[in-house]
């Protein structure tokens, strides 16, 4: 699965971006099969997971963005977005979107976010 991540950028302490992740090249049937998912990586520190959503839409977050973040998909558009609220410069990172099924498990591209104190 080939995926396409946009809406990083630099924001202010207490705002809101949106991540959006595109699998335009997937056939619909194979999105559909995958766990999709956001993860984030600081410099010199490990991948961890953000949020992540079944072809269904359940959901599993990280504890520290619990209440602040929202995972959603559009499994017709082959879309998935990260919808993040309340930013705290700790949140800043590179996102990296994620599918995940099978014996697969594909990245994108990242995506920097930077939220300044």
């Amino acid at each position: 699965v080939q995926l396409q991540a946009s809406g990083g950028g630099l924001v202010q302490a207490g705002g809101s971006l949106r991540l959006s992740c595109a699998a335009p090249r997937t056939i619909t049937s194979t999105f559909n099969s995958k766990v999709m998912g956001w993860y984030r990586q600081v410099l010199g520190e490990e991948r961890e997971l953000v949020a992540d959503i079944t072809r269904a839409g359940s959901t599993n977050y990280a504890d520290s963005v619990k209440g602040r973040f929202t995972i959603s998909r559009d499994n017709a558009k082959k879309m998935v977005y990260l919808q993040m609220n309340n930013l705290k410069p700790e949140d800043t990172a590179v996102y990296y979107c994620n599918a995940r099924g099978g014996l697969s498990n594909d990245w994108g591209q990242g995506t920097q976010v930077t939220v300044s104190s």
